[in-house]
């Protein structure tokens, strides 16, 4: 059967490396690779390659003006055909530099191909301005689509975020506070050192050089992947945020509430919380949209909000048995006997955080105790002041 892994990031050279490494220790491995900075001239080239060259290469045009959208229509067939072939023993799919992982674990994984690994791959040194970046895809280069609206940083986030496996580039560049702010975004990934070196995994095993020398990049993509309980991990609802941390300069701060925000201060407070950390995200509730679970997601300065659904507590007992397992799990960990499941809960991260100053910007965005205490049918009675930013 076919393995398939798929390597993606920002960062080419960190990704190219990754790559060339699984080449060279699985035999029987190719990698396919969509290159999509043609895309301005209507088609996507794609090449298939192993360890001693490319094996083949052709041209897909676009589908609907969408890069990314002809990587699907191509990238299931090409790997069914390796699949039907039997000689290849894993497919790592390199993505091009703004494509998202999760999305094309799912269209693997839609196709009926075995996902055994996703894998993004981060020079340490470079984890920070790349957060910091709000500049437009489209501005360097690096979108997908003519209509494709994300930023620099809000792309490499998700990337970072959504695997579960990190490929680290050995960096003589990165400092304790890089290789910290990495450790904080994602405390859950397994980090594997790639690049030169003598390699260790995250319990300071030393591999022995020569052909094994890259095993555990190896294990990692063979090691098997839930598409379904990934996409679950990056849900707004049930996401498994980062804990309190602080060290070497760079700290996370966990803010949970079980009051409302006042939409209107909440408004005017949004440049400075989002701007006080290089990453922020998590839930959020509004007073005059109590049933309303919204999306907290910031970085590069930028930040984002969308409904993603109501709160359970809004819902009808009859409507719980359509909620996945998942979520209905994780609403009843953090469940409170007045709101339910309806909560503040954002986390940031940021060298040099100030802590105290964005706790009290906040705070001060919540209701105050008289109109917290008018309820809900004045809550819904306040000035609407994120109807354009949810579209409403």
């Amino acid at each position: 059967m076919l393995s398939v892994v798929i390597v993606g990031g920002l960062h080419a050279d960190a990704r190219k490396a990754a790559v060339e490494q699984l080449l060279a220790d699985v035999p029987g491995s190719v990698v396919l690779h969509h290159d999509l900075a043609t895309a301005a001239a209507g088609t996507v080239v794609r090449t298939i390659r192993d360890a001693d060259g490319v094996l083949s290469a052709g041209e897909t045009p676009l589908v609907n003006d969408c890069a990314c959208c002809a990587l699907r229509e191509d990238l299931v067939p090409e790997l069914l055909l390796l699949a039907e072939d039997g000689t290849t023993r894993l497919a790592v799919v390199e993505l091009w530099d703004s494509v998202e992982p999760k999305a094309m674990a799912e269209v693997v994984a839609g196709g009926g191909l075995t996902v055994t690994g996703v894998i993004t791959a981060v020079d340490p040194a470079l984890v920070l301005p790349y957060l910091a970046n709000g500049d437009d895809l489209a501005d360097v280069g690096l979108a997908a689509a003519a209509t494709d609206q994300r930023t620099v940083a809000d792309t490499f986030a998700r990337q970072l975020e959504y695997a579960p496996v990190l490929a680290i580039a050995d960096s003589p560049e990165a400092d304790d506070e890089d290789r910290e702010l990495l450790a904080q975004l994602h405390p859950t990934a397994r980090q594997v050192p790639i690049g030169s070196g003598h390699p260790t995994d995250l319990a300071g095993t030393r591999y022995p050089r020569r052909g094994s020398d890259r095993a555990p990049l190896v294990r990692a993509a063979l090691a098997g992947f839930d598409v379904e309980a990934a996409a679950a991990a990056q849900h707004p609802a049930c996401a498994l945020l980062p804990a309190e941390a602080d060290a070497h300069g760079v700290a996370t701060f966990v803010w949970h509430r079980r009051r409302p925000f006042h939409p209107e201060r909440l408004y005017s407070a949004l440049e400075d919380i989002t701007c006080a950390a290089a990453r922020s995200r998590g839930r959020f509730w509004l007073a005059d949209k109590p049933d309303v679970l919204l999306h907290w997601d910031a970085a590069g300065g930028a930040l984002c909000v969308e409904s993603v659904g109501p709160w359970l507590a809004s819902l009808p007992d009859a409507a719980w048995e359509m909620v996945p397992p998942v979520r209905r799990a994780a609403a009843a960990m953090d469940w409170h006997a007045e709101h339910g499941d309806c909560c503040q809960h954002l986390v940031f991260t940021s060298p040099g955080l100030d802590r105290d100053g964005l706790e009290q910007l906040l705070e001060s965005c919540l209701l105050t105790d008289a109109e917290y205490a008018a309820g809900r049918d004045a809550w819904k009675r306040l000035p609407p002041a994120f109807d354009t930013l949810l579209e409403v």
